[in-house]
């Protein structure tokens, strides 16, 4: 009998802890989260992101490019192959649906090949850039385009990266690209982009320029041509790991000492614009792939002389690589002055990325900036105007029922000359009002009152100086208009 007793007892008090300690776990379990590489954008962020997208958007149309927008997912063949190896592997694969086991090679189940079942399970994947989405949009409507054919493009991209700061795994690009023209002047205009977007955003910024060509030239100097993105991929981690990292993975993809010491010629400082040509031309002056590169460089920087630049810096960077597999021309970095933060934009030209969507001979010239990266260099330097918060410019002040309707007459006329405004949805008192226009940065005040309402009138009250003044709602909406 004791021994029921005790296994009773013992009952009783695991129940009385699990009453008290179900809450806490429940909680815990019900703790929603998002994905690592991801982040939410309350409103505040959003509108200083909007600055960001719309500041880009009105330089891309100035220049004359068109919107474009692609589906977030593309087939995976669309876009393996594109990016070289690395870049391949960090391609987000959507699972097909249904039974995606069907038709599985056991086989390679056996051996955990992932590489092989993706394949096998996988027909689509989230876009990895804009630009390949963009040379396919191109291949299957070329009947429908006038070429040149520009356009820009303001979208997520999404990539199997490791998060860290300045890069996540879902990111918007603002692109801009134009196809079916071999012009440099288009080369030109992206600098000028360039600049005068950040010249509009407030950031300094130095862009960087080098050209595909001299780097195809320096690999076919080493005897290497077939190991041109091998090189590229090694060199376009110079930042992160080094000379000696980029000539430790160099050895390790198959490059002899002379071939380094060849390559470690770009790695070289110069002073000025004037001494990286002369070193070009003893680099790679005498190869013909190495001689259009130079001169393509030196037409750009040429056009440019007619119109200088207003705030940004441009220079030539021959460790400049970019590892993607489809640049052919000139390529492009931007990277801010005052923030490090690595690169905040890029690009460059491909002669035939339309071509592998059975488009051949469409050259191309594209760029994109990185609109997450340019907002932490704008957060930490403290670049935005301070009136963005305020999206709604002014709060109208709720009374009682009876001021209701003269209210909402006021506010729909203040709407209708398109000023945002907002009127206190609840009955509360003036303080909780007043408070929730300061939480939300909301500059200006109506009361509207049995007093304002007997003289036709409205007094207007400043948030930031408790200024008051009493006018009629034809001065009110002049005022708030100014």
């Amino acid at each position: 009998m004791n021994g029921l007793m005790q296994l009773i007892v013992r009952k009783s008090r695991l129940n009385t802890i699990c009453r008290k300690s179900w809450p806490t776990i429940f909680a815990a379990m019900a703790q929603p989260s998002i994905p690592k590489g991801t982040r939410d954008f309350g409103p505040e962020v959003m509108i200083r992101r909007n600055f960001i997208f719309d500041t880009i958007r009105s330089v891309f149309a100035k220049y004359g490019y068109q919107p474009l927008e692609t589906p977030s997912m593309e087939n995976l063949d669309t876009l393996t192959g594109k990016y070289g190896e690395e870049g391949d592997q960090l391609i987000f694969k959507v699972l097909n649906n249904g039974d995606f086991l069907k038709d599985t090679n056991d086989k390679a189940l056996l051996a955990r090949d992932v590489k092989k079942l993706s394949f096998a399970w996988c027909d689509r994947a989230l876009r990895y850039d804009l630009t390949v989405p963009f040379a396919r949009y191109v291949a299957m409507n070329k009947n429908e385009i006038a070429f040149p054919f520009r356009r820009y493009q303001i979208q997520p991209v999404w990539r199997a990266d490791r998060p860290q700061k300045g890069r996540y795994r879902e990111f918007y690009q603002c692109d801009a690209d134009v196809v079916g023209s071999y012009s440099l002047i288009n080369e030109f205009e992206f600098i000028q982009i360039f600049d005068e977007v950040f010249n509009a955003l407030g950031v300094r910024v130095d862009i960087r320029i080098n050209n595909r060509k001299i780097l195809a030239a320096v690999a076919d100097i080493c005897g290497k041509s077939e190991q041109l993105t091998d090189m590229t991929v090694a060199i376009d981690k110079l930042d992160k790991i080094g000379i000696d990292g980029v000539v430790n993975e160099l050895i390790q993809r198959g490059f002899d000492n002379g071939s380094i010491q060849v390559i470690r010629d770009l790695f070289q400082s110069d002073s000025d614009a004037q001494e990286t040509f002369d070193r070009m031309e003893r680099l790679v002056g005498q190869h013909p792939e190495g001689r259009k590169g130079i001169d393509e460089l030196k037409t750009i920087f040429n056009l440019l002389g007619n119109v200088p630049l207003q705030t940004a810096t441009l220079t030539i960077d021959l460790t400049l690589a970019r590892g993607l597999n489809y640049y052919t021309g000139a390529i492009f970095e931007v990277k801010a002055k005052d923030a490090a933060i690595g690169s905040i934009c890029g690009g460059g030209r491909y002669d035939n990325l339309t071509g592998i969507f059975g488009l051949p001979g469409i050259s191309g010239v594209g760029i994109s900036f990185g609109a997450d990266r340019i907002y932490d260099v704008m957060n930490e330097l403290q670049l935005f105007p301070p009136n963005l918060a305020a999206s709604t410019r002014v709060l109208l002040i709720r009374f009682g029922e009876d001021e209701l309707p003269h209210a909402l007459r006021l506010i729909s006329a203040l709407r209708k000359h398109g000023i945002a405004a907002e009127i206190y949805p609840d009955e509360a008192k003036m303080k909780k009002q007043f408070k929730y226009a300061d939480d939300r940065k909301i500059p200006w005040v109506i009361l509207l009152g049995s007093d304002e309402i007997a003289s036709d009138k409205a007094t207007l009250r400043n948030m930031s100086s408790g200024e008051q003044r009493t006018l009629s709602r034809e001065e009110l909406i002049q005022f708030l208009q100014s």
